[in-house]
């Protein structure tokens, strides 16, 4: 990859991604620093209503902690845990709670990379006297002579592309970011991991949320809300038709997300699903399958990356979901700070809070949020 022999950090979360970054580079010679960012206490709603007494197999929990310390230790680097539980609640586990109470879906992952594993993590690297950190993500990172400017790319493996989680990475965290695994498949890591001898490479990948036992998101708000001393708000209200018949009555806005279809306490003739979630009105609007298609969004809050500015409509692909196939559409500025996204076909199910990312190809154009 061209490295000079500089200190990297490398962000070791305990998988078997990130351990064997963290190996390959110390074969290639590299000076490192094993890093893991110590960011909920998986202990700390034990026992609450809805919620398991014990936490294991998670991500960013005390056993991901011990086993990258096992594979620093192997591999003969420093290691530390940074303690940035503080900043993880303001950032990430707050705004998730207060987004499902106002009737969007969030996508907390994307917060913590932006906020805290990338933001924080290089500043926490050049106090320990690293330019440089290293991630287990699958994506890639490149620098364009014409336009000056570093891009984002997808990776190789498309099945395990995680751009869409890094769409709100900037020019000064790019350049300082390394991707080693971006020209790799998932089986490859794995045989890697076995050739360097890390025990762990046989673990299985984290599927869930860090933070929520279960994915019961909403258990798990309640539990912490409970633990705040607070209440959950009043937030029930009418489900009313797309055409505005009040057709029965919900207990919390916070319980539907656009396009759920079961759970919603009404029968009818024909399959409903959730079309619309109004956190002012607190009504959640239903209807048949065919009312959750929709050819434009708009997007805040967004990040240009292998671009500086959109100064005029530009064809790109888009995704609006992790798993979503990217979908032609026109990009334009529609305000300040805002994108209107025009898809060529309708797209099923878009979804305030989530993100919507533009695509040029391979590079990430950019991103930002679903309004």
């Amino acid at each position: 990859m061209n490295l000079n022999n500089d200190t990297i950090a490398v962000a070791m979360s305990g998988g078997v991604d990130s351990s064997t970054v963290a190996a390959m580079l110390r074969a290639e010679g590299h000076n490192l620093i094993g890093l893991t960012m110590q960011l909920w206490n998986q202990r700390r709603l034990a026992g609450r209503e809805g919620m398991p007494e014990q936490v294991t197999g998670r991500c960013c929990s005390l056993d991901d902690v011990y086993d990258a310390r096992r594979v620093a230790q192997q591999i003969g680097i420093p290691y530390y845990v940074v303690n940035h539980e503080d900043r993880f609640e303001r950032d990430v586990v707050r705004p998730f709670v207060e987004e499902y109470l106002s009737g969007r879906t969030p996508i907390p992952c994307s917060l913590c990379n932006n906020h805290l594993k990338f933001d924080q993590l290089l500043v926490v690297a050049r106090q320990i006297g690293a330019d440089r950190v290293a991630t287990g993500h699958y994506a890639r990172v490149s620098f364009d002579e014409g336009s000056g400017r570093w891009l984002l790319q997808r990776p190789a493996d498309h099945s395990k592309d995680q751009t869409y989680f890094l769409f709100g990475l900037t020019q000064e965290q790019l350049s300082r970011t390394l991707f080693p695994l971006g020209e790799m498949t998932k089986p490859e890591v794995r045989e890697l991991a076995r050739k360097h001898g890390l025990a762990l490479a046989e673990k299985p990948d984290s599927q869930e949320i860090c933070f929520v036992p279960g994915g019961d998101y909403k258990r798990f708000i309640d539990a912490y809300l409970g633990e705040q001393g607070q209440s959950l708000p009043d937030t029930a209200g009418e489900l009313v038709t797309t055409s505005g018949e009040v057709i029965g009555e919900h207990t919390g806005i916070h319980n539907f997300t656009v396009g759920q279809r079961k759970g919603l306490g009404v029968a009818t003739g024909s399959p409903l699903y959730v079309i619309q979630i109004s956190g002012a009105s607190k009504q959640v609007v239903v209807g048949s399958d065919e009312h959750l298609y929709s050819r434009t969004l708009r997007a805040k809050r967004v990040n240009l990356i292998s671009v500086d500015d959109l100064r005029e409509p530009m064809r790109v692909a888009v995704k609006i979901r992790h798993r979503h196939e990217p979908a032609a559409a026109l990009i334009q500025k529609s305000g300040d700070d805002e994108i209107l996204v025009t898809f060529d076909e309708a797209q099923r199910a878009i979804t305030p809070g989530q993100a919507a990312v533009f695509y040029n190809g391979d590079v990430v154009v950019g991103g930002g949020w679903i309004a």
